[in-house]
């Protein structure tokens, strides 16, 4: 079965369409809507094409508080249900956000983590889901989200190939795109290994993008070199604030630079195949070579190898058939160097 077209608002992603790029404002807004709100209008400075948020219960999400990940514990959290209670946004919430983020003329995406939070969601108008790198393996999470028919967009974080193919093959007609992840906060650039995402693409057949944990602002025009058709990119209002994903984000001004490398690196990529260029055809003709007289010819001669020259430029039989011209006769007088094309020839 052919998965069906991926669609997010009135953008087709794919390799016929520019890189859709995600602002990631997550729980970036500290738990304030205000805040979120200051976050949209950063990200619609930037120049993105969407935003995201994370919806999340605490008390539905952890069950052991003391379960805490390197990263969180540097800074200085030691209690995973406690940190994220205080980053929770209600749904009259969200609906502010979905609404401020179509305002500003963006697509507004959205991370549930919990099945029960599904239905309320749906109420809202999302423009696609994302799931998490950890909730791969979340199958009702998924089928949950999937049954509601929006786009989906799901991180591989953590995972290997295997389990990105098994979640694939679990919604063969689904419109899914799946992101390449490294789930580093942050990740090094040596470790980002990009070209994970032609892998995934060639797997699924799917569209594949990169959700971009580097505290870089070029990754995301190498991702788009890799094969990246859609980027998501963690956004904050200051990098030295305290929270768990502040340190590994981009600012307003740092989140301008990575969609601007971007898109100069999507023009740059252009389409993929190989043809030639309008900007190339002038040096085209003047330095390729053709085939020519090798001194002053009369009409009747068969032409021998001696009687005939390659140089430039390229307004006679291309060299490539020069064995094809030896021995046919000649049906034009030519002077020396004088180029020979097919009306020449009997």
């Amino acid at each position: 079965m052919t998965p069906a077209e991926l669609r997010i608002g009135d953008r087709s992603i794919g390799p016929n369409s520019s890189t859709y790029i995600i602002a990631e404002i997550g729980v970036n807004h500290d738990g304030s809507v205000d805040r979120g709100l200051e976050l949209i209008d950063a990200a619609a400075e930037a120049g993105v094409d969407a935003v995201k948020f994370q919806w999340f219960e605490a008390d539905r999400l952890v069950g052991d508080p003391s379960a805490v990940a390197a990263y969180q514990r540097q800074a200085q959290i030691h209690d995973q249900k406690a940190m994220l209670r205080g980053l929770e946004i209600d749904a009259r919430g969200m609906e502010r956000l979905v609404e401020a983020a179509h305002g500003a003329g963006l697509d507004a995406v959205v991370t549930v983590f919990s099945v029960e939070l599904v239905s309320i969601a749906r109420s809202l108008s999302w423009d696609a889901w994302k799931t998490a790198s950890p909730d791969l393996v979340h199958r009702p999470l998924l089928a949950a989200l999937v049954e509601d028919g929006r786009p989906m967009l799901v991180s591989t974080g953590a995972a290997d190939l295997d389990e990105v193919r098994r979640a694939d093959a679990w919604f063969p007609e689904a419109p899914i795109a799946f992101l390449h992840c490294v789930s580093a906060y942050p990740t090094p650039e040596s470790e980002a290994s990009l070209g994970a995402i032609r892998s995934i693409a060639d797997a699924t057949g799917r569209p594949v993008g990169y959700s971009d944990h580097t505290t870089l602002e070029t990754t995301g025009g190498l991702a788009v070199a890799a094969g990246a058709h859609l980027l998501e990119k963690h956004l904050t209002w200051n990098r030295n604030a305290e929270g768990p994903d502040h340190a590994v984000s981009l600012d307003r001004e740092g989140l301008t630079s990575f969609v601007n490398f971007t898109r100069r690196s999507y023009e740059a990529v252009g389409s993929g195949g190989k043809t030639v260029a309008a900007i190339e055809v002038d040096v085209r003709n003047v330095a390729r070579q053709s085939v020519r007289a090798a001194h002053e010819l009369r009409p009747g001669v068969v032409l021998a190898a001696s009687d005939l020259a390659v140089k430039r430029p390229a307004d006679g039989i291309e060299p490539w058939r020069l064995d094809e011209i030896i021995g046919r006769t000649l049906r034009t007088r030519l002077e020396t160097d004088a180029p020979i094309r097919e009306e020449d020839l009997a």
